[in-house]
């Protein structure tokens, strides 16, 4: 059974920082590539940072680089986002994701459930 769990969220205030974890079972994870998205209130979903399954490239969205980091252990099958400097305008329900495509074009993903994370003076 697959299964993604996040955890680390919460309610910060502004300039402080969190750090998310996502522990994954079910699958081979290091053959994964893992990404962090967000949905915030009122928006729609979008992609925060993602790392390829060996952990040797990564991407970010523009609003989060130089403040987020994302990073990948995969002898806990665990990805991570350190999130520093946290804004107001980071608040949302933070996801993880699996996805690979095989060599056959299958593409299989699978989702967390989410955290939430509160950034409020």
């Amino acid at each position: 059974q697959v299964q993604l769990v996040e955890s680390g969220g919460g309610l910060v205030q502004p300039g402080e920082s969190l750090r998310l974890s996502c522990t994954a079972s079910g699958f081979t994870f290091s053959t994964y590539a893992m990404s962090w998205y967000r949905l915030p209130p009122g928006k729609e979903r979008e992609l925060v940072a993602a790392i390829t399954g060996a952990g040797g490239s990564t991407t970010y969205a523009d609003s989060v680089k130089g403040r987020f980091t994302i990073s990948r252990d995969n002898a806990k099958n665990t990805v991570y986002l350190q999130m520093n400097s946290l804004k107001p305008e980071d608040t949302a329900v933070y996801y993880c994701k699996a996805g690979k495509t095989s060599r056959f074009g299958v593409r299989s993903e699978y989702w967390g459930l989410g955290t939430q994370v509160t950034v409020s003076s």
